[in-house]
């Protein structure tokens, strides 16, 4: 056997060595426990994360409120310098399997003058380089490359997930900020029809036509819409400012928006894809399993480190007393070092045993992180069902409403109603128009949570 093959032998044995120290860790069997389907959904390969946000949300100026979002909010931009800064540790760690090198110029006086023996100098002058190198003994620095690169990995995975949460963030309050505006008009409306109704109770009532409760009801019906004015004006204004904090931006720019589109009601069918599609479409379950890799490559360096390493170290270059004949005069040093811990009470050991239950935590919280994923789809998608629903059914009451306001007038004008009836049927209808404009916003929101559940939003 050459000198060759019996390293290439004790590489090999040391490598098989190093994966003992991984080879019992439990592997989590999450993705063969998904179920085949959401209930409510059908199973299909068609998912909304496939879709763009630009593509999902088409209305122009909430397509620049998310562009300022994802440019100047300033959590996304500390995210993307995170990710820079785990990208540059990724590459320095992926150089650790190469040597240091390293020069330096010298020069030295030693003056000695010991007790009984004449004064005497020396001069040494060098110019040297080293290089040491540490033997990737028991897998320890392809361990580390590792775990760097699945953190940095992680990283991008973060940032990815920042950009859905921010994009949802946007596209809620900008749906938010539509049905405020609907409210508003619709209390305004409303605020100018009770009007002409409480001056048309106060001359019948100076009139003698009626009593004073149906001059004070008026009263009260009108002064209570009017008093929701301030308060949804209030909402407005702190939903405009959490928007601009959002984009970055201090309060005061004026946001655009379009109204909210009452009479448009969005599909039935849902692109939820199957379950099995948050494993590799949701970045913090992506996050999650580099986190879990990067925790096995942690017990690795653990086990690893209870070895001993091989230090290599060369130094060459020209050493001499004067500079005449100083670069004939070669230098050379050769140094290889074995050195590991002989004794330690067992610290190494429990170092390893703590990683394990490291790497333990990191795999229960990817299991717990990919049912979280898969509840937060299917509470969005029963969202979203009931939110339709419950669309549809307000759309009903709003037009049966309007039809009460219409006959209770034409029978109050006849003489068969009293007027505190026709104020009962203007209050339902009033509800009824603000019931369907938060519940069609309703109805936006639950797209929008099951968008980003599904894992919407994000870069490729």
């Amino acid at each position: 056997m050459t000198f060759r093959t019996f390293l290439l032998s004790i590489s090999g044995l040391m490598m098989l060595a190093a994966c003992s120290g991984t080879r019992d860790l439990t592997v989590t069997t999450i993705a063969d426990e998904l179920p085949q389907a959401y209930q409510g959904a059908v199973a299909d390969s068609l998912s909304y994360a496939d879709v763009q946000w630009w593509e999902l949300y088409t209305d122009r100026n909430l397509r620049f409120i998310i562009e300022r979002t994802l440019q100047h909010n300033r959590d996304f931009l500390a995210a993307a310098a995170r990710v820079e800064q785990l990208r540059l540790q990724y590459h320095s760690e992926k150089l650790n399997l190469t040597p240091d090198i390293s020069a330096n110029a010298s020069a030295e006086q030693e003056r000695i003058n010991h007790s009984g023996s004449p004064h005497s100098v020396g001069n040494t002058l060098g110019l040297k380089a080293d290089v040491a190198w540490e033997a990737n003994l028991w897998g320890k620095q392809a361990w580390q490359r590792r775990q760097s690169g699945h953190l940095y990995k992680a990283s991008i995975e973060d940032y990815r997930g920042l950009q859905m949460s921010l994009i949802a963030e946007a596209a809620t309050a900008y749906f938010n900020l539509m049905a405020l505006d609907t409210e508003i008009s619709i209390v305004r409306k409303t605020l100018v029809t009770r009007r002409e109704g409480l001056e048309q109770a106060r001359l019948r009532y100076e009139g003698g036509l009626t009593s004073e409760t149906v001059y004070q009801q008026a009263k009260v019906e009108y002064n209570s819409a009017a008093a929701l004015i301030p308060s949804l004006e209030n909402d407005l204004q702190s939903q405009l400012n959490a928007l601009t904090l959002l984009m970055g931006e201090f309060p005061g720019r004026e946001i655009r928006r379009s109204h909210l589109y009452l009479n448009e009601g969005l599909p039935d069918t849902l692109l939820t894809g199957v379950p099995t599609d948050i494993l590799r479409r949701r970045p913090d379950v992506l996050a999650a399993e580099l986190r879990l890799k990067a925790a096995m490559d942690a017990v690795g360096i653990s086990y690893a480190d209870r070895f001993p390493s091989i230090v290599v170290s060369l130094t060459g270059g020209w050493e001499n007393d004067t500079f005449g004949g100083f670069f004939r005069s070669l230098y050379g040093d050769f140094i290889g070092n074995l050195g590991g811990t002989v004794f330690d009470f067992g610290k190494k050991k429990r170092a390893w045993q703590q990683a394990v239950q490291e790497y333990e935590q990191a795999r229960l919280a990817y299991e717990q992180c990919v049912l979280a994923a898969f509840v937060e789809v299917q509470d969005a998608v029963t969202a979203f069902h009931k939110a339709r629903k419950t669309a549809d059914l307000m759309e009903e009451l709003r037009s049966a409403a309007l039809k009460y306001v219409e006959l209770s007038r034409l029978q109050y004008r006849g003489g068969m109603l009293h007027y505190l009836e026709v104020l009962d049927a203007q209050r339902q209808y009033f509800d009824s128009q603000v019931g369907f404009a938060n519940a069609r916003r309703d109805e936006y929101l639950a797209l929008v949570r099951v968008y980003k559940a599904v894992g919407g939003g994000c870069p490729d």
